[in-house]
């Protein structure tokens, strides 16, 4: 997610695709900038349906898995587990509150389907309805996983999708986002896609010239979009997109050019912000909230 153009150019990429109709929704990254505000703040703003944590940046072959919010919290002294109170408060407002494994840095490839399974054991114990004497975020439940593979291989994610979902039998839903890159198919998750299990896609149409909104024009971003919702299986995507470096579009052509065309399709879900720390320097999301 991670971009090396300034700050203030960081934003959106839409596009969602969904089985229900929730259209209309924001989500947020959150948990790479101590400076963003405390998540419970994040979520008592009004402004999003989702908060993705951001990120269990290491995982797979053999590695103790890490988690890393920036400067939010040391996981490591237990110092993440006073999230679980935010995490709750969170979801008493009916935000859903995923996890996302990988980012633009760190650590993560699955070699194997066993490798994928432990991984997925890890996380159902540790950070959603299993049990663990060890969990980062102490005993709020998470509602869901959320894939933002950036690195590494694009092996074996399919598995950890399949494993990850067959926990839903055990009690609460578990639900899967991925965050592809939006030249269709994506190298990273695509083959994961392809299984149907996930709920929501927020595609980045950011930092992707062949794909995103430029010189004022979204012909690029419309195309993208159709290849989209036209491979799209009986999983769906909701909010879509998120926050980059090139590809940025003011509030006003995003409400102006581009909702009004992509808005029209039974996928659409809404918008995807990378990252809280930046929308709270634009107001970005309470600009677009109305037109969303």
């Amino acid at each position: 997610m991670a971009s090396p153009y300034k700050p203030w150019l960081f934003l959106l990429a839409l596009a969602g695709l969904t089985l229900t109709s929730q259209a209309g929704k924001i989500a947020i990254y959150w948990g790479q900038n101590g400076n963003e505000g405390s998540l419970s703040d994040t979520c008592a703003s009004g402004d999003y349906s989702f908060v993705i944590l951001a990120f269990l940046c290491s995982c797979g072959t053999g590695q103790n898995p890490q988690l890393n919010l920036a400067g939010h919290c040391d996981p490591y002294s237990n110092g993440c587990t006073g999230l679980s109170s935010d995490i709750k408060s969170c979801q008493a407002k009916g935000i859903k509150v995923l996890l996302s494994i990988g980012g633009g840095a760190g650590s993560y490839v699955l070699t194997t389907k066993d490798d994928a399974r432990q991984v997925a054991t890890y996380i159902w114990n540790n950070y959603l309805g299993g049990q663990s004497s060890s969990r980062p975020l102490g005993d709020a439940v998470l509602d869901g996983v959320d894939f933002d593979i950036e690195g590494g291989s694009p092996d074996h994610y399919d598995d950890l999708a399949r494993y990850l979902s067959a926990y839903s039998s055990q009690g609460n839903k578990v639900y899967l986002s991925a965050a592809p890159q939006c030249p269709y198919p994506d190298a990273w998750v695509g083959k994961a896609l392809s299984t149907g299990l996930f709920d929501y896609i927020w595609v980045q149409f950011y930092n992707n010239p062949p794909c995103q909104y430029s010189g004022g024009q979204p012909t690029n971003l419309e195309d993208a979009w159709k290849q989209w919702t036209d491979a799209c299986f009986a999983g769906g995507m909701p909010p879509g997109a998120g926050a980059g470096g090139r590809g940025f579009r003011p509030a006003g052509d995003l409400t102006s050019k581009v909702l009004p065309v992509i808005k029209g399709s039974s996928k659409y879900g809404g918008v995807m912000l990378w990252s809280r720390y930046y929308d709270n320097e634009t107001g970005y999301s309470k600009t677009i909230l109305s037109s969303v």
